[in-house]
């Protein structure tokens, strides 16, 4: 006992010498990075939040550069290998030439893109806020980026992306969402509800229905933090449109799926919406009088945001 306490009067003593000892937290890394073509690559990032190896894969200028960012997410069941994005719409090819780098985590199904409460059963560690937002902007922005962002996403995505700018509004100039119901506290059913269909349990995401968790992330009780930012919502009625008269595999989910899920967000992004404009916050809002929850309607609308984000990040 008396060794004990000789031992920790020493350590007592070299504290007040030197001061606490410090661990610093884990920092990010770029595992290996593989160079697709010239203007796409993978990076294999170490996540120390959620343990594990990260792929995200970029669309870059050729040549090297330091160009904005647009962070680009997913919908509840993201590719697999690569973002949805880049083998369901003409991402690629449209960005071709554009000085922006596009920048689309792979994975996170049923995630939101936030940080998860506790760990999974079916999902694992789920930590994408802060490996979106601390871990990730540094790797890309010492290879390719200048600091200046934009985020952006679909249906779950798009809920994300929203998320993301409202809880870190310094990170964004701008933020876009295609078919994407920004009002957690609206479609709280329905985001859980997903969660639990795709395996998971919603409450390891941020508790039951109706905690503080639940308001933290709600754009729409956030909505001020959006202020100053380019803004950019779409929404379909849900109607069968162009894209139905399209002969497809698909055409029957995005009818009778598809259709009655775009009625729900319809009726969301109006009401966020109305929450902007009674604060006087401007926003662009593409109303489109047919069209259902679908990749094609979706390839439409990142095209035509891009004159609301392009601009607002200088690419």
């Amino acid at each position: 006992m008396r060794h004990t306490k000789i031992a920790v009067s020493v350590l007592a003593f070299a504290i007040a010498l030197i001061g606490p000892v410090v661990v610093e937290p884990a920092t990010a890394s770029a595992a290996w990075i593989d160079e697709l073509s010239p203007t796409r690559s993978a990076i294999f990032v170490e996540s120390p939040s959620m343990g594990r190896i990260i792929q995200v894969q970029v669309l870059h200028p050729a040549g090297g550069g330091a160009y904005p960012s647009y962070y680009l997410l997913d919908g509840l069941d993201p590719g697999v290998g690569q973002s949805t994005w880049t083998n369901a719409t003409d991402a690629e090819s449209f960005f071709a030439g554009k000085n922006v780098n596009v920048v689309l985590p792979v994975g996170g199904q049923a995630s939101y893109y936030t940080d998860w409460a506790q760990d999974d059963p079916k999902f694992g560690r789920y930590q994408w806020e802060t490996f979106l937002t601390e871990e990730l902007p540094p790797i890309i922005d010492a290879h390719y980026g200048n600091g200046v962002n934009a985020i952006g996403g679909l249906s779950m995505g798009g809920i994300a992306a929203f998320i993301l700018a409202a809880r870190h509004p310094e990170m964004y100039r701008a933020v876009a969402g295609y078919s994407a119901c920004p009002d957690t506290t609206l479609a709280t059913g329905a985001v859980m509800f997903s969660i639990a269909n795709r395996g998971g349990n919603p409450v390891n995401m941020w508790g039951g229905a109706g905690s503080s968790a639940w308001a933290e992330h709600d754009p729409a009780l956030l909505a001020e933090r959006l202020r100053g930012k380019a803004i950019y919502l779409s929404t379909g009625t849900g109607i069968p449109g162009p894209h139905e008269a399209e002969v497809k595999p698909q055409l029957a989910e995005n009818i009778f799926l598809g259709g009655p899920v775009e009625v729900g967000v319809n009726t969301c992004v109006v009401s966020f919406e109305q929450r902007l404009r009674g604060l006087g916050i401007p926003a662009r809002v593409d109303y489109s009088p047919t069209g259902t929850h679908s990749w094609s309607y979706w390839q439409d609308d990142l095209h035509a945001s891009w004159h609301t984000i392009g601009p607002a990040i200088g690419a």
